[in-house]
């Protein structure tokens, strides 16, 4: 087996691993501000599509806003806990490279923190062909602001190494087809979201390289990182942490 051979069986493990952490992705994953949304679906029509959707983080923000909302999830166990949690969408097994809808169904495809795992050679012509043409095409990450000293902390200590990139990875593949997307634009909306302990070790026991450690392993870090919310500034007084974010957005048109 070569290198990118086993690069890329460990890519999928990972990729499949959310399923048997469904629970801790949606105690501990935080929603998406209002501010990203609304520019990701400005002059957008109703009829939106929620691409890869986990548990339904994103889901949730667009069905209260009255939009027709479907959510398409691979993996069995984040569908369960999407199904329960927004009862209002329609929920489809599917996957980005094959979206099982008609063509020309939808005026929005929005793909929440999981856009760097698609295989962007099937999936730009596959979200083109569910598009209606003028349709957006919306891609957000939310990443850790670690201009914030702590945040900086908890980052070199779940990589030692420095962070593998996820934001923004497969953004660029849309503007490689010119024919069927126009301008690829970018938008960031900084924010911050406070949560408990046992919250930010279930948003870090929710990281697909986590959920595939070993047991001891993860184990160890998730101890690390309960003590290290022990030192942060704010936890003496109030028990609480503010996590930093910036969300990176980016959209781009299907043309007509």
């Amino acid at each position: 087996m070569t290198s990118g051979d086993a690069h890329l069986r460990e890519r999928a493990r990972q990729a499949g691993s959310f399923g048997g952490a469904a629970d801790a992705y949606e105690r501990g994953r935080p929603l998406y501000p209002g501010e990203a949304v609304t520019w990701l679906l400005a002059d957008a029509g109703p009829r939106v599509l929620d691409l890869g959707a986990g548990t339904g983080k994103l889901t949730r923000l667009l069905t209260a806003r009255g939009l027709q909302v479907t959510a398409v999830e691979p993996s069995p166990g984040m569908r369960e806990q999407l199904a329960a949690a927004v009862p209002q969408a329609r929920v489809l097994a599917g996957a980005a490279e094959s979206i099982p809808m008609p063509e020309d169904s939808v005026d929005a495809v929005l793909v929440a923190q999981a856009w760097h795992w698609v295989d962007t050679r099937q999936a730009v012509p596959e979200v083109a062909r569910v598009l209606a043409p003028g349709g957006t095409l919306g891609l957000l990450w939310s990443v850790r602001d670690e201009r914030d000293a702590w945040a900086a902390e908890l980052g070199r200590l779940l990589h030692p190494d420095g962070a593998p990139p996820t934001e923004g990875v497969g953004a660029a593949a849309v503007t490689e087809r010119p024919e069927l997307f126009g301008e690829l634009e970018t938008y960031a909306v900084e924010w911050r979201h406070e949560i408990g302990v046992g919250d930010l070790i279930d948003l870090v026991a929710s990281r697909s390289y986590v959920i595939t450690m070993p047991d001891t392993q993860r184990s160890d870090l998730l101890a690390e990182v309960r003590a290290l919310a022990a030192r942060h500034p704010a936890m003496p007084a109030r028990d609480r942490i503010e996590m930093p974010y910036i969300t990176q957005c980016y959209r781009a048109r299907r043309r007509p």
